[in-house]
């Protein structure tokens, strides 16, 4: 296997933590479908993440999905071609894996495979630098044709298997809570705090980073903002922000300590074999003043109106304005999703192999979240003094929206 040998390419106890053959054959063949709809031939995946999506890989390479599903796609790997094989299905991989060539020829190859066109690329996510290398040597073969959104709306709906992915997630999440509900107490420190919940985490098997699509976002999986910490802006499009441990890390959970009778905002992560789930609850070393329950019981009635409209199937720009509204009619413009200038304009983003996926409940999302997509709902409001709000992990469904993450299995607020 050169370097890498079934039995230490597993999960715990023996467990196999490869993507299901039977899943990565449905992904390539309704995948081809879609770019034939457009009118290509043939696309290329060459980020990370879709990668893994497609191939149950994540090596350094390029995959060539054809729009004739009966051609077998091939993934072109620079390295590692070896532990390719292997995480894409060892004898039963659906793909054909093979060394990429030099970059002067791989026109040449893929003429031969009867890519008589210019390529489809995932344009709008791919580094420019990269990108523009194989458009200027692939250019014989014609322009490039942007395939991002295909992509991101085929991600958009989960199989059966993906939800079981996230709700394993979930089950390790309920813990990472539940240790930080252990050991509350005044003048522990938020990093105290989060690193009792990434024990749990790792120890599960997170990989240690939650992928993001937009960039320069950067995410740890662990925010804890004590009292004031969470009204500290960051560089992070989020309600809440943190100041971080120091300002290249300036997100999250800091030094920032637990005091008597203040809000501390929890929104932890967790990632089971590439799958996201998010919650939000809140804590405190005793009770909380009436006006903070307050504005968490206004949170949890717009979480309840945004959930509303998006078991109905409303476009997600209409499901954020009537969230937005009614936020206002409560008196919350001003610190609804963050403070003035740095306010958050969403209240719900998809999740998936990514913390940010689309749609999103924001303006300009014209559509609805579709039957079978995943949402993080999760309204808050900020002040100086501190945040707080909720969030839980919704799945749409024909009946309406379902959650998947903590929902009323953990109380929206904690003392200890």
């Amino acid at each position: 296997m050169g370097g890498i040998e079934p039995e230490y390419a597993i999960g715990p106890e023996g467990e196999d933590w490869r993507v299901p053959v039977s899943e990565l054959q449905a992904r390539l063949r309704k995948f081809s479908q879609k770019i034939a709809k457009q009118g290509l031939n043939y696309a290329l995946i060459q980020t990370p993440v879709d990668l893994y999506y497609f191939t149950g890989s994540r090596q350094n390479g390029t995959l060539v999905i054809f729009s004739d599903s009966e051609k077998t796609p091939i993934y072109f790997v620079r390295r590692s071609l070896n532990r390719a094989l292997w995480e894409c299905g060892g004898t039963d991989c659906p793909i054909e894996i093979k060394q990429f060539p030099r970059m002067k020829d791989f026109p040449d190859v893929l003429t031969t495979l009867g890519c008589d066109q210019g390529p489809g690329m995932q344009l709008g996510e791919l580094p420019h630098s990269f990108a523009d290398f194989f458009i200027k040597n692939l250019s014989q073969l014609g322009p490039p044709v942007d395939i991002t959104n295909l992509v991101h709306r085929q991600r958009e709906v989960k199989s059966a298997w993906e939800l079981e992915m996230m709700k394993e997630a979930a089950k390790v999440q309920y813990r990472m809570f539940e240790a930080i509900n252990e050991i509350g107490a005044e003048g522990l420190t938020e990093l105290d705090l989060v690193a009792q919940s990434d024990k749990i985490s790792r120890e599960s098997g997170f990989g240690g980073i939650v992928q993001m699509r937009r960039y320069p976002m950067m995410c740890n999986r662990g925010v804890v903002l004590a009292g004031r910490s969470g009204g500290v802006t960051s560089f992070f499009d989020s309600a809440v922000g943190g100041a971080g441990p120091h300002p290249l890390a300036g997100f999250g959970a800091g030094f920032g300590k637990v005091k008597p009778n203040e809000p501390v905002l929890v929104d932890l992560v967790h990632v089971h074999r590439g799958y996201v789930v998010d919650a939000t609850r809140m804590f405190s070393k005793g009770k909380l003043e009436n006006h903070w329950l307050e504005k968490l019981d206004d949170m949890i009635e717009i979480r309840d109106t945004v959930l509303s409209g998006l078991g109905k199937g409303d476009d997600c720009s209409k499901v954020w304005e009537d969230g937005f509204s009614l936020a206002v009619e409560m008196g919350h413009e001003n610190n609804l999703m963050g403070l003035p200038p740095d306010q958050s304009k969403f209240l719900g983003h998809s999740v998936g192999l990514q913390l940010d996926e689309s749609p999103v409940v924001a303006k300009g999302f014209d559509r609805p979240l579709p039957v079978g997509g995943v949402m993080a709902i999760e309204p808050k409001v900020v002040y100086t003094e501190g945040s707080i709000g909720t969030e839980d992990t919704w799945l749409r469904t024909d009946d309406g929206m379902i959650n998947i993450s903590m929902g009323d299995s953990w109380p929206h607020t904690m003392e200890w």
